[in-house]
């Protein structure tokens, strides 16, 4: 098992600076949330972001999904530092310092695109109780373009250091062109470029640019209602999700080198995934549903783990292991957090 070297993975993405704070039921009202919800934010929630930030006990993380993945990728590594590499779009604000002084704490080497047309994206996560109502404000991520920061020589140097490129669907969104070329370049050169289905709107809404990618997907991971929506939008006509896993392995693919392996989870049940020709079920870790705090970061944590395994050139049983342990450990926190060392053997 090689010890991986500085960037070798690399991820894009959508960097947001988490925010969370213990809110009351009077604020969920004002701002008409939910107590346990994700949205978009729209005008009426402009001033929560500002009021939210006054509680008494805001804590600060940086998120988004990619950037969530490839910080625990980094965190089960461990050493040596900045293994990932991580690419977004922030503004030249306060929100951004904030996301460059935690990127650098996680140990991640984040190169940001920093504009001034839109603030650093945020997302504020309003809790009460055990419950969390997430409002996202993508804005400056929403701003990333490909010839001002990915075409930059010194910064394609990086992407052409990697040997694992990851990316999540929710990025189709923002700059699809720049996912292309970093998949052409993986596939080109017969590295692994993986992807997230990452939300059931991405299946539905931007097809077209993922199935545009879709042929140099060495890796797809996605959840249980993810590949249900895929499946739907490819007119599988199944819903049952090994038949699912086995036909989007089947998509035409350009790198012919590398069989495309496909995975997916399913919350507490058994996590699915093609094997060469067949499709697999790997248990999941056994956990008091008492223990659990928050299952959003699972997703991301769980590609986190497998991530932090594939650079080590581990085998995909070894990887799914690793993603099991990273999503058993963050689902006992808030937030996308973790303690400060892995206890994975």
């Amino acid at each position: 098992m090689p010890t991986p070297s500085e960037n070798t993975l690399f991820g894009m993405g959508n960097p947001l600076l988490d925010i969370s704070a213990v809110v009351d039921k009077d604020f969920l009202d004002k701002y008409g949330l939910k107590p346990n919800d994700q949205i978009l934010a729209e005008d009426k929630h402009k001033a929560l972001f500002a009021e939210i930030v006054k509680r008494s006990k805001v804590e600060y993380h940086a998120g988004g999904s990619t950037q969530n993945s490839v910080k625990i990728a980094q965190w089960m590594i461990q050493k040596p530092h900045k293994v990932a590499t991580f690419f977004g779009c922030i503004g030249a604000d306060n929100f951004g310092e904030i996301l460059k002084k935690k990127a650098d704490e996680a140990n991640v080497d984040a190169y940001y695109y920093e504009q001034n047309e839109e603030p650093t994206g945020t997302c504020a996560a309003c809790i009460t109780g055990d419950n969390r109502s997430l409002v996202a404000n993508l804005a400056a991520a929403n701003c990333y373009k490909k010839e001002k920061h990915l075409d930059l020589d010194s910064n394609w140097e990086l992407v052409k250091k990697a040997k694992v490129y990851y990316i999540a669907g929710f990025f189709l969104t923002v700059s699809p062109e720049s996912i292309l070329k970093v998949a052409k370049h993986a596939s080109d050169n017969n590295k692994i470029f993986c992807m997230n289905l990452s939300a059931p709107f991405i299946s539905q809404f931007f097809k077209e640019p993922l199935m545009k990618v879709m042929p140099y997907v060495d890796i797809l991971f996605g959840n249980e209602t993810e590949a249900a929506t895929f499946a739907k939008e490819l007119g599988f006509e199944t819903d049952d999700i090994a038949e699912i896993a086995k036909k989007t392995q089947n998509l035409p693919k350009e790198n012919t080198k590398r069989q495309r392996v496909v995975v997916f989870t399913q919350g507490k049940d058994d996590t699915v995934a093609t094997v060469g020709e067949r499709v697999t079920m790997f248990p999941v870790l056994d956990i008091d549903q008492d223990i659990i705090v928050d299952t959003n970061g699972a997703g991301d944590a769980f590609v986190g783990g497998f991530l932090s395994a594939l650079v080590q050139e581990e085998s995909l049983e070894e990887c799914i292991r690793a993603g099991h342990y990273a999503a058993n450990v963050i689902i006992r926190r808030v937030g996308c957090t973790f303690p400060e060392k892995p206890d994975f053997h």
